[in-house]
């Protein structure tokens, strides 16, 4: 499977590998402006689309659309899917929930100032679901602090499993990744993620869950004590050899 990883611009230092150089390079303020453009144009989209939305940060109100992340940091973090916007994502990620896909994976790729990027078992950033990728969905949902997108490789229907959350507003990823929810509680543990490419000492997912299953949070297990080395006893005949 191909590098699930994202494709943005060179200045946040964002995954320029050969396959992707294009894609990574940084926009003129132009760019920007035309696709401003474009987009307060744009009659495709329904008006309530095409309009910031507020995302209800009460997590007692359509708990069958909140995704729980409890993380190795002892945090617990509360993001609010958003149907509305990218419906087959928010099913694939309820889909891989309830199967348990997501416990135990890392945060494998965590930038400052940028996005923490998980959703691959195998931590390489490689890795991905059985599942076949999804078609793009993208849409005029912001990338501002705490919102969740999916990973994708080079091709736009290449989203499968892997995530990102952005930590500052990034409004260049806008409708070039998929922008499914947002964070409503915890961010300050989404903060707390172990930065690096990999990290030396990653953060996990310990268990992810919707809000309806009514899963208790995994009571953090201590650090395991260091072995105590056994002293063997030296008799006389060991001295002598006997």
């Amino acid at each position: 499977m191909i590098r699930k990883l994202l494709c943005a611009t060179a200045a946040l230092t964002m995954f320029a590998t050969p396959l992707m150089a294009q894609d990574a390079d940084a926009p003129v303020d132009s760019d920007v402006a035309t696709d401003a453009s474009a987009e307060a144009s744009d009659t495709r989209l329904p008006i309530s689309r095409q309009l910031d939305p507020v995302v209800n940060p009460n997590m007692s109100v359509d708990r069958e659309n909140i995704w729980l992340l409890d993380l190795s940091n002892g945090g617990r973090v509360a993001i609010r899917l958003k149907p509305d916007w990218a419906p087959e994502h928010v099913e694939r990620i309820k889909t891989l929930t309830l199967q348990g896909f997501y416990n135990g994976t890392p945060f494998h790729r965590v930038i400052e100032g940028f996005m923490a990027q998980g959703g691959d078992p195998t931590g390489t950033g490689t890795g991905g679901s059985q599942l076949p990728d999804l078609q793009a969905e993208f849409n005029s949902l912001p990338h501002l602090r705490g919102s969740v997108s999916m990973a994708r490789a080079g091709e736009e229907d290449s989203a499968n499993s892997q995530f990102f959350i952005v930590y500052t507003p990034t409004f260049l990823l806008d409708r070039k990744y998929t922008n499914f929810g947002r964070v409503i509680g915890g961010m300050q543990y989404v903060d707390e993620i172990n930065r690096g490419e990999p990290p030396a000492d990653p953060t996990t997912i310990v268990q992810a869950s919707i809000a309806t299953q009514n899963l208790a949070r995994p009571i953090p297990q201590p650090p395991l004590p260091a072995a105590t080395p056994v002293e063997e006893e030296v008799t006389d005949a060991d001295i002598l050899g006997n």
